[in-house]
């Protein structure tokens, strides 16, 4: 029996979705969301095929695994670790399997660091590959298209550790009919959409619940950009889920906001939270980076609807666009300072390989090379601003993360999301959470988020009215409690020595000042 030893290898750094501040307050290790791609990939090994699968970011790499092949999977944020884990397992004389999302996108960066190197999307092409790799002769490189997602098999969750992961996950569709410029996901996965067999859906959400999972991610790019497709999607599970006890959370574009039945559907089949890529309020920017659906409307009020339904939002920022002068930071938080979104990942602008924004700065002589190429983390560009300094780009995300993540701004944005979430819902408010329903891992994470009393006399009081609000507005404790939990994660983050020492308790209240420091 040929045996497979699987790994999803740990981020190279702490990111807004990680879980890293579990171990960090004492708890196992764990993740915000379960590892798709592992899981999805043993599923489509032969049944004769023995397959073991490690998250790092759960438990360490077994580097004395007996496997006859090690696989590894991973995207741009696990570069140094994918490169790390593949030279120690050949310096020991295993052959390594490289693919996934950076592979895809970079697949120079890994071509001298595994045996095997697979690139695009493996449902077509897993067959070949592990008779291959069953005949101990397979090729350099396998290339796999954009197949129908009725070939994606349910995954091997029996394989994966779910009782240290919040969030379990499910594909509806790959690709994104959009063009923003530095995005890489219609490189790998195209601008046509590809959707899921609605019944496959739902098979995989049987198997997440009687896996344990209470919440899950609907882990598409865009999940409403195809409305008609969507809304027969959200019936189906609406419908699975009135008996059952499943939240979801998904990524959506804020244009989904125009259609109010498409909303409302969304309430019904249990949507509580949505991540939407808000980038800027800077209209010229946006329009520089081709994100056409979110102008010629109000950000602010779209995303206030959204949360009056009853779904809260986590808000993706990015400065340093060619039209962003050195006052874009006091226009990002005043902006984020009007809404009730109370976690944005906020990110230099980055260049990832294979998209017209890398084919741009590159030809302009921009590209700065040696760094991170993660998006969504604020202490990195591998580019070269034209309307400031990396100095005061560096400067203005610091203070910007400072003064969006002090105690009294968070509050304010945290309150307003409470005091209007649901207040225009259609259908019956959320019950209130049950503490004895919770997981371990949900009760760590509580935990966690509870521990952010410690960081300060600020925070303290900040907790204390936060929770006191939610607790008199019982339906939103659920969502309130995982907002916590990520602030949680954010601060560890901002808190690692290896980036800056932000000193979040000592920052300005978010007053007028504030806004002068945000400019610096």
């Amino acid at each position: 029996m040929t045996s497979i030893y699987l790994i999803n290898p740990a981020g190279d750094f702490p990111t807004y979705f990680g879980g890293e501040v579990l171990a960090a307050s004492g708890a196992p290790g764990g993740v915000m969301m379960a590892d798709l791609s592992s899981a999805t990939i043993a599923a489509l090994a032969p049944s004769d095929f023995d397959m073991s699968l490690c998250d790092e970011a759960i438990s360490p790499v077994d580097f004395d695994h007996p496997a006859d092949w090690i696989l590894i999977t991973g995207k741009v944020s696990q570069r140094r670790r994918m490169i790390a884990i593949a030279d120690e397992f050949r310096r020991r004389g295993k052959p390594v399997v490289i693919g996934g999302p950076y592979a895809s996108l970079s697949p120079a960066r890994l071509r001298d660091h595994c045996d095997v190197l697979v690139c695009g999307e493996a449902e077509e092409i897993a067959g070949e590959i592990f008779a291959d790799l069953r005949a101990g002769k397979p090729k350099d490189g396998y290339f796999g298209d954009k197949p129908s997602l009725a070939l994606s098999p349910l995954p091997r969750w029996d394989l994966y550790r779910n009782d240290r992961a919040m969030l379990g996950a499910v594909q509806t569709s790959r690709g994104c009919p959009f063009e923003c410029e530095f995005c890489d996901v219609i490189q790998y996965l195209g601008r046509k959409q590809r959707h899921k067999p609605i019944a496959n859906v739902i098979a995989e959400l049987d198997a997440l619940c009687a896996h344990g999972y209470r919440t899950a991610f609907l882990a598409d790019d865009n999940f409403t950009a195809y409305r008609s497709h969507c809304k027969e999607l959200l019936a189906a599970i609406a419908d699975w889920r009135r008996d059952r006890p499943m939240e979801f959370v998904t990524q959506i574009s804020i244009d989904a906001t125009r259609d109010d039945e498409l909303i409302d559907m969304c309430v019904a089949a249990g949507l509580t939270q949505v991540f939407v890529g808000i980038e800027t309020p800077n209209v010229e920017s946006l329009r520089e980076t081709g994100k056409r659906q979110n102008l010629k409307i109000s950000l602010i009020d779209e995303v206030q609807k959204l949360v009056e339904r009853g779904i809260s939002v986590m808000g993706g920022m990015i400065v340093g666009f060619d039209h962003d002068g050195p006052n874009v930071f006091a226009q990002q938080y005043d902006f984020a300072m009007a809404t009730p979104i109370p976690v944005f990942s906020l990110g230099a602008l980055m260049a990832s390989e294979a998209t017209p924004l890398y084919d741009r700065i590159v030809k302009e002589g921009r590209l700065l090379t040696g760094g991170v190429e993660t998006q969504a983390v604020p202490w990195s560009s591998n580019i070269q601003c034209r309307t400031m300094s990396m100095e005061e780009l560096h400067s203005g995300m610091q203070n910007l993360c400072n003064a969006l993540y002090s105690p009294s701004a968070f509050q304010e944005r945290m309150l307003r999301l409470i005091e209007t979430f649901g207040r225009r819902r259609n259908g019956p408010a959320p019950a209130p959470m049950d503490a004895n329903a919770l997981r371990d891992i949900e009760k760590q994470a509580m935990q966690a988020a509870m521990d952010v009393r410690k960081y300060g006399e600020a925070e303290g009081r900040m907790w204390n009215k936060v929770w006191g609000a939610a607790v008199r507005k019982p339906q939103t404790m659920t969502i309130v409690a995982r907002i916590m939990f990520q602030y949680a994660q954010a601060r560890h983050m901002f808190d690692r020595g290896d980036y800056w020492e932000p000193q979040l308790s000592n920052a300005p209240a978010p007053k007028p000042a504030m806004r002068e420091a945000a400019a610096v």
